[in-house]
């Protein structure tokens, strides 16, 4: 992930914007779930998301694609990047702060270098690659706290589920990839959250019990947001900063959304988090850096530097 484009004061704004989007969604999720049940949560958050998304593909006059290979693409993907992450993520902050989620979400792109590099030859693990994601894993460590790695509880178990869920976004990048290269990213989004809304809607009736829309006013607020703003609107968001900064740069996203979600989290919610959970994201922060590859070059030529002058 090298630098390709250069940031301008626009592209900037933009991905302020996605990062303080992405940042009040996991505040908005763990206020839904006060009333709904994490499945639930889950099936309208992609449920309303989709009917949005389809909205914009119609304005747009977006072809719809009729192959069933790339309907069962969106299937796939929708397991894998909605309804297996949206849900272990949900069902963990019932027990863990909204900070700590963030923090841990961040381990996608971790576990993304790994995954590109088991199942493509053009993705294999580099020096650098190998040292942010050595840095990524020990940052995970950290933010977890070594304690609770000999001793078991719910907590845990969350922080886990929350690490299967960054393995799955991960998986669901390899997806991506090999069945839905091709398409305009708006039914892309659009098609994976269909997927998405046809097993969780069922998953969820059976598991929750009947979805219903009697909801208090700041549920319901919460669900508007992260659902139509937070996802629907994000992909959108996403794609356009994609376009106008590059992939490379769109790894600010992922380091500027955990100070946003903890700072929320303490304003409204009065969470607090352990200094080991800021120290976990220092490191995972540094990782994630190297990966980036654009510091890593200048690291090296310091390295260099004070050989050559001993």
């Amino acid at each position: 992930m090298t630098l390709q484009k250069t940031m301008t004061g626009p592209a900037w704004a933009e991905i302020i914007l996605l990062a303080v989007i992405w940042g009040g969604s996991f505040l908005a999720i763990r206020v839904a779930l006060d009333e709904v049940a994490p499945l639930t949560s889950v099936a309208h958050r992609t449920g309303w998301a989709m009917l949005a998304l389809w909205a914009v593909v119609g304005v747009m006059r977006l072809p719809v694609p009729r192959d069933p290979r790339i309907w069962i693409g969106f299937l796939g993907m929708g397991l894998l990047n909605n309804v297996i992450p949206f849900g272990l993520m949900a069902w963990g902050q019932l027990y863990i702060e909204t900070g700590l989620t963030s923090i841990l979400n961040a381990a996608t792109a971790i576990f993304g270098v790994i995954a590109a590099a088991l199942f493509f030859a053009d993705e294999r693990i580099t020096t650098r690659k190998a040292a942010g994601v050595a840095l990524g894993f020990l940052g995970v460590a950290t933010a977890i706290g070594l304690d609770n790695f000999r001793s078991f509880d719910l907590r845990s178990l969350a922080q886990l589920a929350i690490i299967a869920g960054t393995v799955s976004y991960a998986l669901a990048s390899v997806w991506a990839r090999h069945f839905l290269g091709g398409l305009a990213p708006q039914v892309a989004a659009a098609g994976m959250l269909t997927g998405s809304t046809l097993i969780i809607v069922p998953l969820a009736w059976i598991v929750d019990g009947p979805i219903t829309l009697d909801l208090q006013a700041t549920t319901v607020v919460a669900i508007g947001y992260y659902a139509l703003v937070a996802t629907a609107g994000a992909y959108l968001l996403y794609y356009r900063v994609l376009a106008m900064a590059g992939s490379g740069n769109l790894m600010l996203v992922t380091l500027l959304i955990p100070p946003i979600a903890i700072t929320l989290g303490a304003l409204v919610r009065g969470e607090a988090i352990s200094p080991g959970a800021f120290a976990g994201f220092a490191l995972l922060a540094l990782g994630l850096v190297i990966l980036d590859g654009r510091v890593w070059p200048a690291l090296r030529r310091g390295v260099d530097r004070t050989r050559r002058h001993r």
